[in-house]
């Protein structure tokens, strides 16, 4: 279940980043139609997509490339991969029945 949640979670982080960033274009291109003072438009921008980048880079460099390791560094990374999924669970692509 490990990869299917892997690459549940990769797709998801992906998807993520994408909308974040789109979103921050738009708002931080005329933060006034949405009732945001610039600086804070900006501010929210940067955070949000920095967020969802360290969400995928965190995946990517630290927890996939453990999983299936043998030892403590293994079951470290399989648990750091439950705990990204946890906001998931009830996403429809979570892979609740995939062994």
């Amino acid at each position: 279940m490990t990869d299917a949640l892997a690459a549940s979670l990769r797709a998801q982080f992906t998807e993520e980043l994408e909308k974040v960033r789109f979103a921050s274009s738009t708002v931080t291109q005329d933060p006034e139609r949405f009732g945001v003072a610039p600086e804070d438009a900006a501010r929210h921008a940067r955070f949000s997509v920095a967020t969802a980048e360290v969400h995928l880079a965190l995946l990517e460099d630290t927890v996939i490339p453990h999983l299936g390791a043998g030892g403590a560094a293994g079951r470290t990374a399989e648990y750091q991969l439950r705990l990204l999924a946890a906001p998931y669970v009830e996403h429809n692509d979570y892979p609740h029945d995939q062994g």
